[in-house]
């Protein structure tokens, strides 16, 4: 029997379980004494566990195995992992309440793999199975992710390799070791940029600054102003009587040969332009 665990206690007193290398490249499926000894140890005590897996897989009957015993376990188990949980080895990590990967770590999942010889019929039935096994291990991924069934057996299918980062956004990781958490920003707290912006904008002219004031508050809230404005922006122009001459402003007279411009029933002339005093008189009606 080749061990690939190993029970280590900590300084703070707690349960250390360390998977390194190979899970049961030798035992374990059809070997009653590797399972009866790994159940025993694992009942031996009692608290919570830390289990540090470094396996890029093996025997998935042995995974599935060491998978529920964990879960099985009455205390708290953590899983870590600080390089690789390919294959089976990332079966036993779903076992974990809480998951953590290295920030250099990986985690791979795919289908199941084995080797079959016989007739047409044994070929038929390997594959029957192999389909059987990763039903089952579809079972704990999901368990652990909530991910669907088919987005599931799609990674499994294309052997997806997952960093740390990626195994945390998919479900099958809950943290990243060592990452720092960012301190939450005080919102009362001002920027010194803007400060400085708000400073620069208040070195202006005051003098300016009110003139300013007065001429946006007059075309705010001067009906008379608002016209002129729209008037201005259309490319008409208030043509102003002398201020020395008591009669109305004549009209001028096109020069001679020149067509007066003809208006439709909206008010436009042929080029759609609207007349100043028709455009004034509209003007009037929406004060």
């Amino acid at each position: 029997m080749k061990r690939f665990w190993n029970w280590i206690r900590n300084e703070a007193g707690g349960r250390v379980l360390r998977l390194e290398g190979p899970i049961d490249e030798e035992s374990f499926w059809g070997d009653e004494v590797t399972p009866k000894a790994f159940r025993e140890e694992l009942e031996a005590d009692s608290g919570d566990i830390t289990v540090w897996i470094n396996s890029p897989g093996g025997n998935v009957f042995a995974a599935a195995e060491i998978y529920t015993m964990l879960r099985d376990y009455q205390g708290t188990v953590t899983v870590k992992i600080d390089a690789i949980a390919a294959s089976a080895a990332s079966v036993i990590a779903m076992a974990g309440n809480k998951v953590l990967m290295s920030p250099v770590a990986m985690l791979m999942v795919h289908d199941p793999s084995t080797i079959a010889m016989g007739n047409a019929r044994d070929m038929e039935k390997a594959i029957r199975t192999l389909n059987e096994v990763k039903e089952s291990i579809i079972n704990a991924y999901a368990f652990k992710t909530g991910l669907t069934h088919s987005r599931i057996a799609k990674l499994m299918e294309n052997e997806t390799w997952m960093n740390a980062k990626k195994a945390v956004e998919l479900g099958f990781a809950d943290e990243i070791l060592f990452e720092a958490v960012e301190p939450e920003e005080d919102p009362e707290k001002e920027d010194p940029e803007e400060e400085d912006s708000d400073e620069g904008e208040n070195d202006s002219d005051p003098d300016e600054e009110k003139k300013e004031g007065i001429h946006l508050t007059a075309q705010m809230y001067s009906s008379r102003q608002m016209g002129l404005t729209i008037l201005n922006r259309l490319g008409v122009w208030e043509e102003k009587p002398p201020v020395d001459t008591p009669k109305p402003p004549v009209e001028s007279k096109p020069p001679a040969g020149t067509k007066r411009p003809v208006l439709d029933l909206d008010g436009k002339t042929e080029d759609g332009s609207v007349p100043y005093n028709i455009l004034l008189k509209q003007l009037e009606c929406m004060r």
